[in-house]
């Protein structure tokens, strides 16, 4: 390129700078710094948008060579939980609106992240005449359908959701459960969606020496450990762990009398770096669960890490586990992989994709603990096969899920989006475009897109 092609990246309560691992930060933040960060490496230039949350965030970050964090004044400058942002979001499209002006800045095209930060890319686009790449991170539908009363949605989401994907250029989907998602449930147009998978940093999260990962987390060498990486929400269902592995120890009574092996379960992740149930209820709810289950001794729970050290306890496993009801991409697998280690996965959303049953780790299905149980059985009792399955996992990712992969096919994509932005310019100021209709969802949401 003859000069860098500017993106600016929406996310209003997904930022880089987030410590992972609380309830609004996991996935989105890692993608949106991974993707950045590649993206610059080829030579675009990245700014990522995000809501002012703290007094002490600056308005514009040098985060990384070629990527600017700005954070905009959109509501208080506070923590509140994603679903409450909401109301916010015509301050945040404003507040981006001043910036430009201010910065004396002009962007190429806008990547948004998210429900919520693609109604404001929609309104951009109408408002700058430039083109619109989208990824929702999970739709809404889905989360209704799944989590029922639980769902804590503005009830807007689902309408706006429809109107964004009639409106932007193209769509983002992380795996084929989510293309469907997108054609079935909002009746997307199959054309406009490229499937980009989501991926793991392969240098952060790579295998190292189980002794070493052992003396690193302090296990015993020869234990047989199970370990959970990941958010303690209700929807990750760390409770099903906890039930399979209490009936694997009652598996191995029955099946190895007189020789009960040494089995551990590591719980890794929270709200603090020291396991608290006040601060993470569910910590409180599963410490809770294994007392009455008789295993408390047998688990133990280690609270939030973050990622140059989470490595060690996904090496210090002899099998990772993730067993959420529903999960619509889901990164842990992926770490788990890119350490070496099988995993096991419920058979639900894009972990039906990353994972692949049978040769780098198990599918089971959701909410069945016996299952889960099974697998942990034979992945205890068959150590070849664990090896086995480790080293296939590692070879899967690299092959497919990795961070620089992404950001060539998404820098295609841009490209692509862009040629056609240019052509329809052309044939505008021709006379040949075609014409543009409403599409109205409510007084204050409007769309336009081409008939």
């Amino acid at each position: 390129m003859d000069f860098p092609m500017r993106i600016a990246f929406l996310s209003e309560h997904a930022s880089p700078v987030a410590l992972l691992g609380g309830e609004d930060a996991g996935g989105q933040n890692v993608y949106i710094d991974e993707v950045s960060r590649n993206l610059a490496l080829r030579g675009y230039a990245i700014d990522i948008f995000t809501r002012r949350d703290s007094l002490m965030a600056p308005p514009v970050l040098d985060w990384t060579p070629g990527v600017r964090v700005i954070n905009l004044t959109a509501g208080p400058p506070e923590f509140r939980a994603k679903d409450t942002l909401w109301p916010y979001m015509s301050a945040f499209r404003d507040a981006f609106l001043n910036f430009m002006q201010h910065d004396e800045v002009h962007y190429d095209l806008i990547h948004g992240n998210f429900w919520m930060s693609g109604w404001v890319a929609t309104e951009l686009r109408q408002h700058l005449s430039i083109p619109v790449v989208q990824i929702f991170h999970a739709m809404g539908k889905t989360k209704q359908r799944h989590q029922g009363s639980m769902d804590s949605s503005p009830q807007q989401r689902l309408e706006v959701e429809t109107g964004i994907i009639n409106s932007v250029d193209r769509l983002i989907a992380q795996c084929p459960g989510e293309m469907t998602e997108l054609i079935d449930d909002y009746g997307a147009d199959p054309h406009k969606i490229e499937m980009i998978p989501s991926a793991v940093n392969t240098e952060i999260f790579r295998p190292v020496a189980h002794a070493e990962a052992r003396r690193f987390v302090g296990l015993e060498p020869d234990d047989f450990v199970i370990v959970y990486v990941g958010r303690m929400l209700p929807r990750k269902d760390v409770r099903n762990v906890v039930h399979a592995f209490a009936h694997l120890r009652r598996l191995c009574a029955e099946m190895l009398p007189g020789a009960l092996p040494k089995i551990k379960l590591l719980l890794v992740g929270g709200e603090t770096p020291e396991p608290d149930p006040i601060a993470t209820p569910e910590i409180g709810v599963l410490q809770h669960l294994a007392a009455d289950l008789g295993i408390t001794e047998h688990v133990r729970f280690v609270g939030k890490r973050q990622q140059d050290t989470l490595r060690y306890y996904y090496s210090a496993g002899d099998v990772a586990v993730t067993t959420p009801w529903y999960e619509p991409f889901g990164l842990t697998p992926l770490e788990g992989m890119a350490c070496g280690r099988p995993v096991i996965g419920s058979a639900v959303g894009g972990i039906t994709y990353t994972l692949a049953d049978g040769v780098t780790g198990f599918l089971v299905p959701p909410r069945d603990p016996q299952a889960l149980a099974m697998r942990f059985y034979q992945l205890l009792q068959e150590p070849e096969l664990r090896v086995q399955m480790g080293q296939a996992a590692r070879q899967r990712v690299e092959h497919h899920f990795t961070w620089p992969i992404v950001a060539r096919h998404t820098g295609d994509l841009y490209e692509t989006v862009l040629a056609e932005h240019h052509l329809a310019q052309t044939r505008w100021h021709s006379g040949q475009a075609r014409p543009f209709v409403s599409i109205q969802l409510d007084e204050k949401t409007k769309f336009e897109t081409e008939a």
